[in-house]
């Protein structure tokens, strides 16, 4: 938080300065009230007039005082703002696969929205108001110390005793405001659940279900913000009892002092700035507390992780010249043994096709090939480097992948195939004819800038996977991983594109349910999970020997 208020730091202190404009305000309009009531005892018309017309004159300049100081503040406060965002997305953007993983999509967007929302919505204003509500304490008290030192000490020492009790709603505070944090996250994916699920819900008449459903979440999530509203207000007014307790003992103290010929100028200014440190004393606790909560919600959306720091101490580059070699393998998943003192090898170049029941781990073992798993005992290495040595960047630029549902983005085909990086348009050409697009471009008015629905809604499952091809291809992978590739196309479709990925000059490891004959024995071998171990077969003898 501090790295963040900070990162314009003449700004920054420019909006404390703006925060503290108001507190001259303050003190001055406390000055013309004591100057009014005073001119009452003195009595005389001239004097009347006289201080309502500076009490005017501070009136305006109080007004003129609040626009620039807002002028001051917004830019300030605008630009920070967007900081938040941009570091929160920027979190989620690199966060490695494993990490993102963790959390549903839905929960990162409550961050973005929710989350950010309830910080722009809090932070700021608390900020402010302990800002100047600090600077009216501060400034009264030093006034009153140098009109009555002892009136002064007291004041301080009911400040202390408030600070004190104020402390004991702190941590219930920032748990609340986490607990609404979280409550957010449930209430987003519950939505978003029940939204990509409409047309089942419709088709199966089961809306009441899900209806009821729904409103429980909301209701949880109603319930957890009526409880820190409920929890903050009652501090407030706590506090505020407790002030007022307070003032009506300065009321006595200030009647004593009248009683000795003390004028009423004064009398009223040391009421007025009592008052002043009583009332924001008692204010600027609660806040503070709430600041705290606001400061913890900007650290769940934007902090790194610890692992994020480990992943940045690995230092060796990807480099695949021969073979991947996996020793003495050993994973588990949620509490379940998957794989078990495996061993096996990958070379270079060949094309290797993954089989075993389904659950047994097939997919699992293409998340540990592609270093999307680390917490694995055991050795995987390429040619002698150990994987937890190898920067997770370095190998996503040696590697592509495959996977049943392609996702597109809505953009044109060339942008679809090139993910954004500069490739020339002649290297997409080639990569998109390669993997058989060639047919759809000249279907297409625009060609290769030809723009795609949402997702690529208009286009086939075929076109769809050869698009997915086509960035292998141009990105010029070592390694393709494929995942049920084809299992959502016909017969036809899928020969073709399986027969497409077989010819691609790189290593394959392939995930796949579907026999094409002539076609499937294009692998070189065959890895079957069984028993949590791994058997390497050639493949013409696997599909000589086992029943497909």
């Amino acid at each position: 938080m501090k790295e963040l208020l900070m990162k314009r730091k003449s700004r920054f202190m420019m909006y404390i300065l703006a925060c503290f404009i108001p507190v001259l305000d303050n003190t001055l309009m406390n000055l013309a009230i004591s100057m009014v009531i005073g001119s009452i005892q003195i009595g005389t018309k001239e004097n009347f007039l006289k201080v309502l017309w500076v009490s005017m004159g501070i009136i305006i300049l109080g007004s003129i005082l609040y626009i620039v100081s807002r002028f001051m503040r917004i830019s300030y406060m605008r630009d920070t703002l967007l900081d938040v965002r941009l570091l929160a997305f920027d979190k989620i953007l690199n966060s490695s696969y494993k990490e993102f993983s963790k959390k549903s999509k839905d929960t990162y967007i409550s961050n973005l929205i929710n989350d950010i929302n309830l910080f722009e919505s809090s932070f700021f204003l608390q900020l402010i108001n302990v800002i100047f509500r600090g600077g009216v304490y501060v400034v009264s008290l030093t006034i009153i110390a140098f009109l009555d030192l002892k009136f002064a000490v007291g004041a301080f020492g009911i400040s202390i005793l408030l600070f004190f009790i104020s402390k004991t709603f702190e941590k219930k505070t920032v748990s609340l405001q986490k607990e609404v944090s979280e409550y957010n996250e449930h209430f987003t994916v519950n939505m978003s659940n029940t939204f990509n699920g409409l047309e089942i819900l419709k088709l199966n008449n089961i809306e009441n279900q899900f209806l009821s459903k729904s409103l429980k979440s909301i209701m949880g999530l109603e319930r957890k913000k009526f409880a820190y509203n409920v929890y903050t207000d009652s501090q407030r007014r706590i506090m505020e009892f407790l002030g007022f307790g307070f003032v009506m003992i300065s009321l006595v103290y200030l009647s004593a002092l009248m009683s000795k010929g003390i004028s009423l100028t004064k009398i009223t200014y040391m009421f007025q700035l009592s008052n002043g440190c009583i009332w924001n004393i008692t204010s600027i606790l609660p806040l503070f507390n709430q600041l705290k909560s606001s400061a913890k919600i900007f650290d769940k959306i934007t902090k790194w992780d610890d692992e994020k720091f480990i992943a940045m101490d690995k230092e060796k580059e990807f480099i695949f010249e021969n073979q991947i070699k996996v020793k003495d393998l050993y994973f588990q998943y949620d509490g379940k043994e998957i794989l078990k003192d495996t061993s096996f090898t990958i070379e270079k170049g060949k094309k290797y096709l993954l089989k075993g029941a389904s659950g047994a781990g097939k997919s699992t073992l293409i998340k540990l090939l592609s270093m999307t798993y680390d917490d694995y005992e055991g050795e995987i290495t390429v040619d002698s480097i150990s994987y937890k040595d190898i920067k997770e960047s370095s190998l996503n630029n040696k590697v592509s992948f495959i996977y049943q549902d392609v996702f597109l983005f809505e953009d044109t085909i060339y942008n679809n195939i090139a993910l954004y990086k500069p490739y020339d348009e002649e290297r997409i050409l080639r990569a998109a004819n390669e993997a058989g697009l060639d047919g759809l471009l000249r279907k297409k008015e625009n060609g290769i800038n030809e723009m795609l629905m949402e997702n690529g809604k208009n286009l086939s499952g075929g076109e769809r996977q050869r698009i997915s091809i086509a960035r292998a291809i141009v990105k010029d992978s070592e390694i393709l991983f494929v995942d049920e590739g084809t299992s959502s196309l016909d017969e036809e479709l899928g020969r073709k594109v399986e027969d497409t990925i077989l010819s691609l000059d790189c290593t394959v490891i392939a995930i796949s349910h579907r026999y094409y004959e002539g076609i499937t024995e294009k692998y070189d071998y065959v890895l079957e999970i069984k028993n949590q171990s791994i058997e390497k077969y050639n493949s013409k003898e696997y599909f000589m020997e086992v029943a497909i």
